[in-house]
């Protein structure tokens, strides 16, 4: 009967150490909101001066300076690993806007420094000393810099995040940056509650780095340090007789040694000896090469009497060559012969040579393009112009059949448009309904060409668009005068500073594509697609504008006099100081779009939607407002001084042409305060008092 008293006394007296596990529950609590407090901080560093920046760059009245290089190279490194479509090329912000996104990058880097360099000093950081919690290593005692590293920078966040980073990108959710971050913090947390199964259960972070998180207010830290410690490192006192498995595990363990040296030993070999088979092969594909390269120059020298026909069956000889010396061999021979037979037969083998023939048909474009500048009109002059448009040829008809594969063929500087006065064109760049992505065209002459369906930007090897490897053109610089891009694909290509004036963009993609300070003058973009494109400086004078999609586009500071754009969409657009002078912008939609500092004086503004746009110290001078919605416009500082807001009635025996009834032909100005508008007159006031607006005038 004694046996279960002693049992049952012995339960009851370990039952006190239930409230332990409260101080434990209190602990885990005390760690998780210290580490929320710490992230927060962290992010609030970065989030706050990065707002800043952005509400300061949206400012009109801020000199914009280029974007730091700092910035660029920052964002395109984070574009990268999560697969976002980076911003290439230039791009104007304000200038404080540089400053605030760099006070961005390096406040958070300081603070995580700072913080770091205090858990490796002492143990906590400023919000883990807040709440009462202490990092310790084995001994009691801070656990210095080497295993803080270890804790945070590897078990903290390199292993999560990593497996977060890899199970995103190879995975049907890949690009969803939403669905990253909610996995990144899933393992993030998994992290750091650690394995249910260890007692005590620890952090993986703490595991790697040999610490301990303990109660910093506890007087019993030492004492349950070394308990915990000692209940993973506790041997068995009492021998222990090895089982059968265990006693075969030195044996095991050297056949696994064995059987990796020798895989080791004989994948060295095998790969040593396939290397110089490798090797030995192009030996000797060279040393062929090298001899009917020689053979082939002499059955092309004209004084060794050798046929037309022999001479053109080494020249296609030549082209069948993997060798780059018989390439320019064939492009010097292309502006020296005068048989048209032979002729052929050269651009027959350059053709055949490919993509590998277009680095030195660009040499001697850019040379013969530099002798017809420097030459004049000389006796000589046409022979070069005939020798420079066979180049041009050639070019041309390698990219149209090599469709698809010009992933960075370099053609900058080249000269594939004619460009002169009062010359006519000799040469047209046709290149149709062909894939161009990736082609490199900057500060190219393209003029009059024809693009028409063409495709400059294609998906990279992830198969997805908006993603960084994108395969995306570059033609910034170019000039693209009078070229024909209708139908075509150039979205979020480089054009920055192009020339397309005169040039044909009907029904265009141009989504997110970079103009910055392009030349679009008297360009035709009817129906184009310009969603979010960058058109900051850019001049569209006398473009047709008519029915394009200019959603939250970026037109600051565009010179946008006497356009056409009826009916186009151009809500969030940013048309902060663009000069709209003289254009027609006839039921156009502009809610939501910022207008400040615009000038849009004598500008035709019929039946245009301007719901909640931001129209603060716009130009309205003399602008035809009549069947307007400005409801919910912002018309502060505003210029009304002429401004057509309401069409009399007019009596309809005095109307030469009779005109449809449109329904009210006044601007709708109810709830809109125009109290600090601009120069208005009497009767433009008593229209707004009776129409609902508000005037501190009005009775």
């Amino acid at each position: 009967m004694a046996n279960p008293i002693i049992g049952r006394s012995s339960n009851q007296s370990s039952r006190p150490k239930e409230p332990k596990k409260t101080n434990v529950t209190s602990l885990v609590t005390r760690r998780f909101v210290a580490w929320t407090v710490e992230i927060t901080i962290f992010v609030a560093s970065g989030l706050v001066p990065y707002s800043l920046g952005v509400y300061v760059n949206s400012r009109s009245d801020i000199n914009r300076v280029p974007l730091n290089p700092v910035l660029v190279v920052t964002e395109k490194a984070i574009a990268r690993p999560l697969a976002l479509p980076v911003s290439y090329g230039i791009r104007n912000v304000a200038w404080p806007t540089n400053i605030l996104w760099i006070l961005a990058l390096l406040l958070p880097t300081t603070l995580s420094s700072g913080q770091l360099y205090l858990l490796a000093k002492t143990g906590s950081t400023i919000p883990k000393r807040w709440f009462g919690v202490k990092v310790v290593n084995e001994e009691g005692t801070a656990p210095g810099l080497g295993a803080v590293v270890v804790r945070e920078g590897l078990g903290r966040w390199t292993i999560p995040v990593s497996a977060a980073y890899l199970l995103w990108r190879y995975s049907f959710v890949f690009p969803n940056l939403a669905l990253f971050t909610s996995l990144t913090m899933f393992m993030i947390l998994a992290e750091g509650i650690g394995w249910p199964a260890r007692k005590p259960r620890r952090a993986l972070h703490d595991q790697l780095a040999g610490t301990y998180t303990i109660d910093a207010k506890s007087t019993l830290n030492k004492e349950k340090l070394k308990v915990a410690a000692n209940v993973v490192d506790k041997a068995p006192t009492q021998p222990s007789i090895p089982t059968r498995s265990q006693s075969s595990n030195p044996n095991l363990s050297l056949l696994i040694v064995g059987l990796t040296s020798m895989i080791a030993v004989l994948s060295t070999l095998i790969g040593t000896q396939i290397y110089i088979q490798t090797q030995e092969s192009q030996r000797r594909s060279e040393q062929n090469n090298s001899q009917k390269f020689i053979e082939l120059i002499k059955a092309l020298n004209p004084n060794n009497g050798v046929a037309n026909e022999d001479r053109q069956r080494a020249v296609l000889a030549l082209g069948s060559l993997n060798d780059q010396q018989a390439v320019k061999l064939l492009v010097d021979l292309l502006v020296k012969e005068t048989d048209p037979t032979t002729l052929d037969t050269i651009q027959q083998a350059l053709i055949n040579a490919g993509l590998k023939a277009i680095p030195e048909l660009k040499r001697m474009n850019q040379f013969l393009a530099g002798e017809l500048e420097s030459m004049g009109k000389s006796p000589n002059w046409e022979f070069r112009q005939n020798q420079l448009v066979i180049t041009q040829q050639v070019i041309n008809k390698i990219l149209t059949i090599y469709s698809g594969k010009i992933k960075n063929i370099d053609l900058s500087n080249a000269k594939l448009g004619f460009q002169g006065s009062g010359e006519k064109s000799l040469f047209n760049l046709t290149l149709d309904n062909i894939d161009l992505s990736g082609i490199i065209l900057k500060s190219a002459n393209i003029n009059q060409g024809n693009f028409q369906g063409s495709r400059f930007r294609s998906v990279g090897e992830d198969g997805r668009w908006d993603t960084y490897d994108d395969v995306i053109a570059d033609l910034s610089n170019a000039d693209l005068k009078q070229a024909n891009f209708s139908g075509a694909n150039l979205s979020r290509v480089l054009m920055s500073r192009s020339d397309l004036s005169r040039a044909t963009l009907n029904k265009a993609n141009l989504s997110y594509t970079r103009l910055f300070g392009a030349n679009l003058s008297s360009t035709q973009l009817v129906g184009a697609d310009l969603r979010n494109a960058i058109l900051e400086n850019a001049s569209l004078t006398g473009a047709d504008l008519s029915d394009t999609n200019l959603t939250e586009a970026n037109l600051y500071a565009a010179q946008l006099g006497r356009v056409s754009a009826i009916g186009t969409q151009l809500a969030y657009a940013n048309l902060t100081k663009t000069d709209w002078q003289g254009a027609d912008l006839s039921e156009a939609f502009l809610d939501h779009a910022n207008l400040s500092d615009a000038n849009l004086s004598i500008a035709r503004l019929t039946g245009v939607s301007l719901r909640s746009a931001n129209l603060e110290n716009a130009n309205l001078r003399n602008a035809d407002l009549s069947r307007a919605d400005l409801r919910g416009a912002n018309v502060a500082g505003a210029d009304f001084q002429g401004t057509i807001l309401f069409v009399g009635r007019q009596n309809p025996a005095d109307q030469f042409v009779q005109t449809p009834d449109l329904g009210s032909k006044n601007a709708s100005v109810q709830g809109v305060d125009f109290s600090k508008a601009k120069n208005l007159d009497p009767q433009q006031l008593a229209f707004i008092c009776t129409q609902g607006g508000q005037h501190s005038r009005c009775p």
